[in-house]
């Protein structure tokens, strides 16, 4: 993907697409198209310092400066409230290939940026290639360090680090003396300055969302390196809070990770270049987890970190659509051993803390990964080995009642919650306001349900099992499903039903009756279901979480934290359910060629989106209102997962 300078003629352009690049383990890196932070979460190393949590920003940037003939310029670009300093005006070119390659120009001078981190360690390396002119050229180099967690901001008079000199650079270490913060430069000399910092950076993005917006950074000093005229030289800076720096050759780690990637695409298999760069985005999300010692998912970036849901989502498009059928092993057989209750933990546990188990989804969203993991492998003696007897006391524990008041009722269904609790997806709760209350009988976890209970009679078929008592239940399920949730009026389902109430908002949550492994709603009402969606719901982007003409319906997601989770699940555009609407569409009008066609102008605006927002993966959610301005966080999980599984599923592209 390649950008040039119709991208950023104006420093708001410029800060509007995002880049990220991730090591495996939850840190990153990650800014502006043009380099200027406007996120808290914005830095060059951004650390996991319990993998994959407890992100702290440890270098913010590094600030360029090239000496050509006398004259200093500045290349990099930052907002303060009362300056911007523009280096993008110098920018070049950028191309994300999936690493970004910042290009400068100046003069008779070319400058390349390389960024990159290394895999499975708290490591980003910085290549940069001064293609020199007919001059004596100096380029200076400030890296801005940092100690924080990534959700915060700091402020100078809080900072205290000391610094000492080593080979080829210096160590920083907070007052904490928690980690060691190394930066290597293989060039040139290392200047110490004392008591400089970089105050009072401003975050656009917090800014707009109404958080604390300015940001204090220490720098340590300066790698200066003399360019003799015509040289064409390499310099490579590397910044990391691991105790040895194994390899301080930039190009080769850069080609390491490249070759990496390459391999990724090829166990994947896909010669369609958009399922390719799906393959890519994928990757971005599969992390070790330190505790557990095995692969989890983060839901997205740059803020959120490993949640139940989301991975068994994800699961699917993440790591059975790309083959990493090994890590999919381990996801699975990892939740297994964390089942409590008959609950699949929300959120995992840290070192000497317990699993978050708040949640009445993720345990059904497990049989889907359970089922799909078996259409791709074939792999029946795994799941008996690992899986079959979590799966057998999640089944018992819904059929029985387990906590979250989450018990089948007389008639089969699943009720679950209460008026102070979220069980479901759409799960706001700001203090005592519960946005979207869905506590009872909620329509799409009734369908994931009788989803369970089919995937449970196949499996028991298999292992010679009670398969009659799995199909007597789904059947049951089936019937009164169809009773309760048919909305004869609007000819779709109810949303929930809430103390015999039913709830006619028109949400994306009914989709999920029919695109699952075992659909619980087939034929003309399947049909009637998807027409719903299709006319009130579906946008370029995804699908609305509320009909435009319902009167608690909210188009812009934006302001400060009670605005925006006012919004999140009252029209705000989610792209995740856009797969489920591409399955369900396939089945209920066939797999034509036709439908096939329609299926791929669903897929077209996701290529378009890969160039905006962060370049090379989708969003988590889009404002429901045209122009279906890109929110959230800006890389999703279950985004890339859901658009690419219906990609190759069930449009078919190879």
């Amino acid at each position: 993907m390649d950008f040039g300078k119709s991208s950023w003629r104006t420093f708001e352009q410029g800060i509007q697409k995002e880049w990220l690049v991730t090591n495996g383990i939850g840190g990153f890196a990650s800014s502006t198209i043009i380099g200027a932070n406007t996120r808290r979460y914005h830095g060059l190393l951004v650390a996991a310092l319990k993998p994959p949590v407890r992100r702290h920003l440890i270098i913010a940037g590094i600030e360029e400066h090239i000496e050509a003939n006398g004259i200093s310029y500045n290349l990099y670009s930052a907002e303060t409230p009362d300056n911007v300093m523009k280096g993008y005006l110098h920018l070049h070119r950028v191309t994300i290939d999936p690493l970004p390659l910042f290009v400068y120009s100046l003069k008779d001078i070319f400058i390349e940026k390389r960024v990159c981190m290394v895999y499975g360690k708290n490591t980003t390396v910085v290549v940069y290639r001064i293609i020199n002119g007919n001059g004596h050229t100096k380029l200076k180099l400030r890296p801005l360090l940092n100690f924080r967690d990534h959700h915060e901001n700091s402020r100078r008079s809080y900072m205290d680090f000391s610094q000492k000199p080593r080979r080829s650079g210096v160590v920083v270490s907070p007052a904490s003396n928690e980690v060691d913060i190394s930066i290597y430069c293989n060039e040139g000399v290392y200047v110490r300055e004392d008591n400089c910092y970089f105050m009072n950076m401003d975050y656009a993005v917090e800014r707009e969302r109404g958080l604390p917006s300015i940001d204090d950074h220490y720098i340590p000093g300066y790698f200066e390196v003399e360019v003799k005229p015509g040289e064409d030289k390499y310099i490579t800076v590397i910044a990391t809070t691991e105790e040895e720096i194994p390899d301080t050759d930039g190009s080769a780690l850069i080609e390491r990770e490249q070759k990496r990637i390459k391999e990724l695409i090829d166990i994947a298999g896909y010669k369609d270049e958009f399922a390719r760069k799906l393959t890519v985005a994928a990757d971005t999300f599969i992390v070790h987890r330190e505790s557990t010692g095995t692969k989890t998912v983060i839901a997205g970036y740059p803020w959120f970190t490993d949640w139940g849901r989301d991975t068994m989502i994800a699961f699917t498009g993440l790591t059975l659509a790309t083959r990493r059928f090994q890590d999919a092993k381990e996801i699975l057989y990892t939740f297994s051993k964390y089942v409590k209750n008959g609950l699949v933990p929300n959120m995992f546990p840290d070192e000497g803390q317990e699993p978050i188990y708040n949640t009445v989804d993720a345990s059904m969203w497990y049989f889907e990964a359970v089922n799909k993991y078996i259409d791709y492998t074939g792999d029946f003696d795994f799941i008996k080995l690992n899986i079959y007897e979590a799966l057998k006391e999640i089944i018992k524990a819904y059929r029985d009642g387990t906590d979250f008041n989450i018990k089948m009722e007389g008639d089969y269904l699943i009720s679950a919650g209460d008026s102070r609790s979220q069980l479901t997806w759409m799960d706001v709760k700001v203090g005592n306001w519960v946005v979207t209350p869905r506590h009872g009988k909620a329509v799409e976890i009734n369908a994931l349900w009788y989803n369970a209970l089919k995937v449970m009679s196949r499996l028991a078929k298999k292992y010679k099992d009670e398969v009659s008592l799995y199909d007597d239940m789904a059947s049951k399920v089936k019937e009164s499903f169809e009773k309760l949730f048919w909305n004869e009026e609007k000819q779709c389902l109810y949303d929930v039903v809430i103390d015999e109430v039913k709830d006619d908002k028109i949400r994306p949550n009914q989709i999920f009756a029919i695109s699952l492994s075992y659909p619980v709603l087939e034929g003309e009402w399947a049909r009637k279901v998807v027409e719903c969606v299709w006319s009130e719901l579906y946008t370029a982007c995804g699908l609305r979480s509320l009909a435009v003409e319902d009167g608690e319906y909210i188009g812009i997601y934006k302001g400060d934290n009670i605005k925006r989770d006012g919004a999140y699940h009252q029209g705000t555009v989610w792209a995740w359910p856009i797969g489920y609407f591409i399955t369900a569409y396939m089945r209920v009008y066939g797999h034509t060629e036709r439908s096939r066609s329609i299926a791929m102008r669903f897929i077209e605006p996701f290529k378009d989106h890969l160039m905006d927002g962060c370049m090379g993966n989708i969003s988590e959610i889009f404002d429901g209102n045209e122009p279906l301005v890109p929110r959230g966080c800006f890389a999703q999980a279950w985004s890339v997962a859901e658009v690419l599984r219906a990609y190759v599923e069930d449009i078919g592209i190879y």
